[in-house]
């Protein structure tokens, strides 16, 4: 099984060490354009296999696709950073051309590719990879969702004030600050709805707490987080590599699921080896549905700004 990951930064680097360290992998290709750089972020990382006891074969390459060739997933997280007070849809204008090029040469190596974008505006960016490669619909795969869920979860346990393995939630719609649907109705502590714990007040905070997580930390860190989000991707590229049917909230293009078409926005989607093998049409009341209308304007609003 081989892993491709282009943008050798923070968010790339601690995707390919957690995919190392889960040691599902044969090898994993890191791509940059800074010269040296990826070579180095792999130097690094394999001198931790002993360590953390992977087998795992991590190589770097300077913008050499060739490098790249026969990869069976691929991760998109290169373009620009969100800087602080930037929004995702102000990163549009750079990283559509960046992500644009990126895809075309992985495909040209590894035409079975399936893709994961993380590049943001991820909805947008990944809307561009469909309507630009030409690759079939389950090949292609959004990565927010999973990052938002994570972070729904993380603060569910603070409010519950319990282990976060305790609590189950799931965050659709756009992977913005504004188009995040965390689904609270929906949320559990070991099966049991998290509102017979905590108040519709504190369940409201915690949702407005989660929409706001990356921006939160964007403030604090000065960039974009990195640890989160390359822990979400190393679990979706496991899910695709190992074949585990698992159901993660992903940027899927839909075609008339949850009344939406021609768009592409975080919803359940089952994922094993032939990558986005199903999309989940939950049941929303109507509360949910009209965020998750709203939150496909935005999307669409910002896909808008798009050359194809």
């Amino acid at each position: 099984m081989k892993v491709t990951i282009v943008g050798a930064g923070a968010v790339g680097a601690s995707c390919a060490e957690y995919v190392a360290i889960k040691n599902f992998a044969s090898e994993v290709v890191l791509l940059d354009i800074k010269e040296g750089y990826a070579e180095g972020k792999a130097m690094d990382l394999m001198q931790t296999a002993s360590l953390n006891g992977f087998d795992t074969k991590i190589t770097g390459s300077t913008n050499d696709y060739s490098k790249t060739a026969n990869s069976d997933i691929a991760v998109i997280t290169s373009g620009i950073p969100r800087k602080p007070g930037m929004t995702r849809e102000e990163l549009i204008g750079i990283n559509a051309g960046i992500v644009k090029e990126v895809s075309s040469n992985l495909i040209k190596h590894s035409p079975n590719v399936t893709l994961i974008v993380v590049s943001n505006p991820m909805d947008t960016m990944t809307y561009l990879v469909h309507k630009t490669t030409g690759l079939p619909k389950n090949k292609i795969i959004g990565m927010g969702g999973a990052l938002d869920s994570a972070r729904f979860k993380y603060r569910l346990s603070e409010a519950l004030d319990c282990p976060a393995s305790d609590v189950d939630g799931m965050v659709i719609g756009g992977h913005s600050d504004t188009g995040m649907v965390p689904l609270t109705r929906l949320a559990t502590r070991n099966s049991v709805p998290v509102k017979a714990f905590i108040s519709e007040e504190r369940l409201n905070q915690v949702a407005e707490d989660t929409k706001v997580g990356g921006a939160t930390l964007t403030k604090l860190l000065g960039t974009s987080a990195w640890y989160a989000p390359g822990a979400a991707v190393s679990g979706l590229v496991q899910a695709i590599a190992c074949d585990q049917k698992k159901m993660f909230p992903c940027s899927a293009l839909l075609e008339g699921e949850y009344g939406l078409n021609d768009i592409c926005i975080g919803v359940p989607v089952i994922l094993g080896k032939d990558g986005l093998e199903k999309i989940v049409e939950l049941k929303l009341d109507d509360a949910e549905l009209a965020k998750m209308k709203d939150s496909a304007e935005g999307v669409k609003k910002t896909n808008g700004l798009l050359d194809v």
